[in-house]
């Protein structure tokens, strides 16, 4: 008897309390969530600054809030659902309004149709994500890739014309031309959506003795992001969107190393 009280206060316990590791991982996807809804208000208020700052600040929040979670071993279900959708507000809201209100709600009944176009392509990415991970494993070759492009590069891909002309001024024309804004919002909704295999970095290990050089990386990259801010985004944008291709070559090669072992 005493025991079976022992499991019923340790019962109530678990209901009532929770470990930090367990909350920290959500405090920051709330974090990254902040940021994505103020990124919508500073592109109603035509901030485009700001409203791309806020993006990025959550594509930050969350890169991070994965590896707390893996970190303090604080990985749960509600976490998981909170995280996907905040991505959804983030990657998939956030840079459609930004988009509209930048230029898209200029052209004549069709700029909603692009933004509406790269919300639902977002929302279906997130619900495919969500569903494989119950699936079978997939090849031991797909670790190195994701199924489509991931939420964060999907945005940085779908405002890509307003990170450009923050530095460019002179091709403004080109970069605000309904048509062109309407062609990057499709095309990375299809990419978002398809099938394609691009690159993830997150099963990467580093050499010990390029441990040093990946320091010296980061400060010029840290130097570069506080002298020239944008072009340095836009470069990395431009850079993301060159390697799909690249990572569909190394994909192929992988798979069929893999299937000549067969």
């Amino acid at each position: 008897m005493e025991k079976l009280n022992a499991k019923l206060v340790q019962s109530r316990q678990k209901l009532t309390e929770l470990p930090f590791r367990k909350i920290a991982p959500n405090i920051v996807t709330m974090l990254a969530l902040c940021a994505g809804v103020t990124s919508i208000r500073y592109s109603v208020q035509a901030d485009w600054v700001k409203a791309v700052v806020c993006i990025f600040l959550a594509a930050f929040f969350d890169g991070l809030d994965g590896r707390v979670a893996r970190m303090l071993k604080g990985s749960t279900k509600f976490g998981a659902e909170l995280d996907s959708l905040s991505d959804f507000v983030s990657f998939g809201v956030a840079p459609a309004i930004l988009m509209y209100q930048w230029t898209l709600h200029d052209f004549p009944r069709l700029g909603w149709f692009f933004c509406l176009l790269f919300s639902c392509g977002m929302a279906m990415r997130l619900a495919r994500f969500n569903t494989m991970l119950e699936e079978e494993p997939q090849p031991e070759y797909w670790h190195h890739f994701f199924v489509g492009v991931p939420a964060p590069a999907a945005a940085a891909l779908g405002i890509m014309p307003v990170i450009m002309s923050f530095d460019n001024p002179e091709y403004s024309a080109f970069l605000h031309d309904n048509y062109f804004c309407a062609a990057v919002m499709c095309i990375v909704s299809l990419l978002m959506v398809s099938r394609i295999p691009t690159i993830s970095t997150k099963k990467w290990r580093v050499p010990s003795y390029m441990f040093v050089p990946m320091m010296l990386l980061v400060v010029l990259f840290v130097s570069f992001i506080i002298s020239t801010p944008w072009l340095t985004l836009g470069t990395m944008v431009c850079l993301y969107a060159l390697s799909i291709p690249l990572g569909v070559f190394y994909f192929l090669k992988l798979k069929h190393e893999a299937e000549a072992k067969k």
